[in-house]
Formats: C-alpha cells, sequence, structure tokens
C-alpha cells in the first residue's frame, strides 16, 4: 500500500504510515539536490541497520517525511531486536548509533533501543509516542517494512 499524500499542512495525515525503503525513497528523495542527498543518507542508515541482523523496526519521522524543500536531515528511531549486541558490532555501526557522531557523519538524528529496555510503555506506546511534536501536536510517521 502506498503512503498516504500530505495533507494541506505538507505532513502526512495522522498515524503510523507503513512502507518499504524503496516507497519512502520513492515520495520523499527527489525534488531538490537536499533531498537527493538526504535520502541517500536514509538508504545508508537503513543498510547499515539492516545488516547487523537485529534490524526489527526503522521509524522515520521529521521534515523529511514533509513537503519541506531542504530537510537538514533524517530523524529516524531504529529498534533492534533484543538479541543485538553493540559490543560486538562493527565501528560503523557504533558510530551510527552514537547520537552525536552519527549527526556529524550521517547527517541524521539517530535514536536506537531494543524492546526488553521499555519498562513503562509498550513497543506500541513507544512508536506511537513519536508522532507527538514538539509543539504537542500530533503528525504522520513511516514505519519502515523489510
Amino acid at each position: 500500500m502506498p503512503l498516504p499524500n500530505l495533507n494541506d499542512a505538507g505532513e502526512l495525515p495522522i498515524g503510523i504510515h507503513q512502507a518499504t525503503i524503496d516507497e519512502v525513497i520513492a515520495q520523499f528523495g527527489s525534488g531538490t539536490l537536499q533531498r537527493e542527498i538526504v535520502a541517500a543518507r536514509l538508504q545508508r542508515i537503513y543498510q547499515i541497520a539492516k545488516d547487523t541482523g537485529n534490524l526489527q523496526q526503522l521509524i522515520i519521522f521529521g521534515s523529511y517525511i514533509t513537503a519541506k524543500p531542504e530537510p537538514n536531515d533524517v530523524d529516524v528511531v531504529i529498534i533492534f531486536s533484543d538479541d543485538f549486541d553493540l559490543t560486538v558490532c562493527s565501528e560503523e555501526v557504533r558510530r551510527l548509533l552514537d547520537h552525536q557522531q552519527a549527526e556529524n557523519e550521517f547527517g541524521a538524528s539517530i535514536f536506537w533501543i531494543r524492546p526488553s529496555l521499555l519498562l513503562l510503555e509498550t513497543l506500541d506506546e513507544f512508536i506511537e509516542s513519536w508522532q507527538v511534536k514538539r509543539d504537542g501536536t500530533r503528525r504522520g510517521i513511516v514505519e519502515v517494512r523489510k
């Protein structure tokens, strides 16, 4: 099922919309040079996370999945399986999962978690919480299907 059209505010409708990485890139990865650059960053991030063998879900939020012509970066939440062990990962994965280093090297704001680390909410509640913007309103987000 393709991603829905953007609303009048230039955002996805409220909700968690599922798409493949190719569908996300097709809808949001062109139109300006900056969008193409950010799309390439997203593809790299997705591939690195997938290559760990422990990628469970990847959530995309923020300006990349809006009509904004020049998004600065891509905002993602990576959910790894509980088997994921950062101590045995490659240096590239460790850099990706270091929030400040990911911003500098990958041009991304990256958050990550394993479900067993959630103490006060379910995984679904955790994912739903990423729909809330800084001003308290809600937005649509994308869950990348593997």
